[in-house]
């Protein structure tokens, strides 16, 4: 039976690019004879005081701890066929774990999601950029076996430093979970949602302008949804966050009329693996998002609307505020796409084939 350690930031089921990247492939991975152990840097615990403001000496503490525990997962190395990395082994700006897993023999995996060579640090960590270098992703990619991208643009990056294979496996959704519940929406108001998390949160204040303008003209009508960051308000909208659960996940989405991403044109966003468009997507939810990276993929077959300036995201809102058959059909379309390309059944076999192979 192969075994598998896992190197990740996060506890299981607490962050989206780990449940959204690899998490939902497990027991299909399990029922093929793979055993997986995990070993995240974070507790429960040390969650919290991580991201937020302040706390200097316990988040030395914290990393400190971490990296004790990844000493300890150095000499467990050889216990294990594969070690699978997401994102980076340490919060620290060096490759030394990748390396000592490199040089282990044992098979690496290193797996990203976005465009980690450049510096996003959340807005509680500022001050701590220069624990960072981003630049580390060059190394740690030429140190994998097998290297997954979430996306082309991700994967053209890689491919400049990788030694060895490259391949693309888009961020996908559970469709057997992520189901339509019709039923939940289009009561008296219609929603307009977004979905995503604090470090986030700042791509959704750039449609606030296009929000507002759409609110006066539809005085009563409309109401706005925040879903991940339970900090976040805006009184003139009327937004109260709602904190992500993963059991009421699937019912929030729900509830949303309308789906929106909007997104930055820079190199972070173009980094980016859709993940908001197709949680809404599977629900038959109509998406509205930035024409940024591989959303315009996504969005191929007319299955999403594509809007870039402030004009082209009032004129698809307002579309699909007065067209209700519009954002049924919209929302269809959206499943079908989802279930056909960006779902976990439709790229399982993929998962198992890397992790299989030599």
């Amino acid at each position: 039976m192969p075994r598998v350690l896992i190197l990740v930031a996060h506890r299981p089921n607490r962050s989206p690019s780990q449940r959204y990247r690899f998490e939902q492939y497990l027991p299909y991975l399990q029922q093929h004879g793979f055993e997986f152990t995990w070993s995240p840097l974070l507790s429960e615990a040390n969650d919290a005081i991580f991201y937020s403001k302040g706390n200097f000496l316990k988040k030395v503490m914290i990393l400190l701890k971490g990296n004790a525990q990844r000493k300890k997962d150095v000499a467990r190395f050889k216990d294990f066929d594969i070690i699978f990395i997401q994102r980076e082994a340490s919060f620290f700006g060096t490759s030394k774990f990748e390396t000592l897993a490199h040089e282990s023999g044992k098979k690496v995996i290193f797996d990203v999601d976005d465009a980690i060579w450049l510096a996003d640090t959340s807005a509680g960590n500022k001050k701590w950029e220069w624990v960072k270098d981003p630049k580390k992703f060059e190394k740690n990619v030429s140190l994998a076996n097998v290297m997954i991208a979430g996306n082309k643009y991700l994967a053209d990056k890689a491919k400049q430093f990788a030694k060895a294979k490259v391949e693309i496996i888009p961020t996908t959704v559970d469709t057997s979970l992520h189901i339509p519940k019709p039923e939940l929406r289009g009561k008296e108001k219609i929603t307009i949602g977004w979905s995503g998390s604090f470090s986030t949160i700042k791509h959704f204040e750039e449609i606030i302008p296009v929000l507002k303008e759409l609110n006066k003209k539809y005085t009563g009508k409309l109401q706005f949804k925040v879903l991940g960051d339970a900090n976040y308000k805006n009184e003139e909208l009327g937004i109260k966050g709602i904190a992500w659960n993963l059991e009421t996940e699937v019912n929030e989405l729900n509830s949303f009329d309308i789906g929106i991403m909007p997104l930055p044109n820079d190199e972070w966003a173009k980094g980016k693996c859709g993940l908001k468009a197709l949680t809404y997507m599977s629900c038959e939810v109509p998406v509205v998002m930035s024409g940024v990276g591989v959303n315009t993929e996504i969005a191929e077959n007319a299955c999403a609307i594509i809007a870039n300036t402030k004009e082209e995201w009032i004129n698809a809102l307002e579309e699909l505020i007065n067209n209700k058959t519009k954002r049924e059909a919209l929302g269809k379309k959206g499943r079908e796409r989802a279930m056909e390309k960006y779902s976990v059944n439709a790229n399982k076999e993929k998962y198992l084939k890397l992790f299989k192979a030599p």
